[in-house]
């Protein structure tokens, strides 16, 4: 790192992640089939325009993707809180996030209004799901459900609904078709409450085309929390806390990614989750197996490990994940690829088009 880079991430400001975005490009349902999405190729110092299907030409045999297998819960429920008064029964309609499943058992959850329940006063949200507030603490609310296990996923299937990004939501409300349009192909592990919408766009015929090709695959767990959408509040960027998350790096993938670069293949995570969590199993135990907390913070001045490149979406100005692209590719580079984004009506965030960042020159044009 020159010294004038180490200069000018010293002084980082939450402006200089800031771009105009025209409202329309926002996404509210995904392309169709998923593979059909656009895909800005930025390489070096060039931008190609493709659609996601082309990755099976700009991939090359022994790339190794690595892809986050967490599966959205339909973390968002609707219920009512039932009080017995001195002539009546009141009932007041409130709404819950879940957000982790904490040690004890109990969910956090947002609750909306926080204010209507308190602590011993039970939500009914079907016939078969209810859920008893124990403590409120910070702005949350800690639930304990009278199910469990696999009763309790088959009731939260039900009665729940896709908790999609406050962009998206503040538009439409989530119906059953985002049941199956918020969810990867590959989704496993319960846990997320955030898609990791890089891996929206893959479908089952982009999948084969890429193992013929001769692309490597490997999975890795990261649950994707609501603090994914939390704007960065601080205008000094270094200051900002990360919200924490829990992965985890198996023995197979982690020994996939040691093989990969030692056979000098690339790298390359499918979203900014597996990024994430592989960078922090990096710095963690090398590359070996990793599971834990991650907060780890990226923006530009953050030294990459693992990660050679990486598919993702067109993220949030003044957003973490804006800062994470930058580091990758550069202040002043990420800057013009979206202005290229916008000016070719690229559709951006959870539900829009992706990218292909590759910071090096190790491939060449496609054949």
């Amino acid at each position: 790192m020159t010294a004038e880079s180490v200069a000018k991430a010293s002084r980082m400001k939450l402006n200089d992640f800031d771009f105009f975005l025209p409202a329309d490009l926002i996404a509210t349902r995904p392309a169709k089939p998923r593979s059909s999405a656009r895909l800005l190729i930025a390489q070096g110092d060039s931008i190609h325009d493709a659609s996601v299907t082309d990755l099976v030409a700009w991939l090359q045999p022994g790339d190794l993707l690595v892809l986050n297998d967490t599966r959205v819960i339909p973390a968002r429920l609707n219920g009512f809180r039932y009080r017995k008064g001195d002539k009546e029964i009141t009932k007041a309609k409130i709404e819950v996030t879940l957000l982790k499943l904490e040690p004890d058992g109990t969910w956090s959850a947002l609750i909306k209004p926080l204010k209507r329940i308190n602590a011993g006063e039970t939500l009914v949200f079907s016939e078969r799901l209810s859920a008893t507030l124990t403590a409120k603490s910070r702005g949350q609310g800690f639930f304990s459900f009278n199910l469990q296990g696999d009763d309790f996923d088959v009731a939260l299937g039900e009665a729940g609904a896709m908790p999609l990004p406050p962009y998206i939501a503040a538009k439409r409300p989530a119906d059953l078709q985002d049941k199956e349009d918020y969810q990867t192909v590959w989704a496993r592990n319960n846990g997320a409450v955030a898609a990791p919408t890089a891996s929206l766009h893959f479908d089952d015929l982009l999948l084969t085309a890429l193992k013929k090709r001769g692309v490597l695959f490997t999975y890795v767990t990261l649950h994707v929390g609501a603090g994914t959408f939390l704007p960065v509040k601080v205008d000094d960027v270094k200051s900002h806390k990360m919200h924490a998350e829990w992965g985890q790096v198996n023995q197979t993938a982690a020994a996939k990614i040691a093989q990969t670069k030692a056979q000098g293949g690339r790298v390359i995570p499918v979203g900014t989750t597996s990024l994430r969590l592989i960078e922090t199993m990096a710095r963690e135990s090398g590359l070996a197996p990793w599971e834990g907390y991650t907060e780890i913070f990226i923006y530009p001045s953050f030294q990459f490990i693992v990660s050679d490149g990486l598919i993702t979406n067109f993220h949030l100005p003044k957003s973490t994940l804006m800062m994470l692209v930058s580091a990758l590719m550069g202040s002043d580079r990420i800057i013009s690829i979206y202005q290229h984004a916008v000016e070719k009506k690229y559709r951006f965030f959870s539900y829009g088009d992706a990218s292909l960042l590759l910071p090096s020159y190790k491939i060449s044009k496609p054949t």
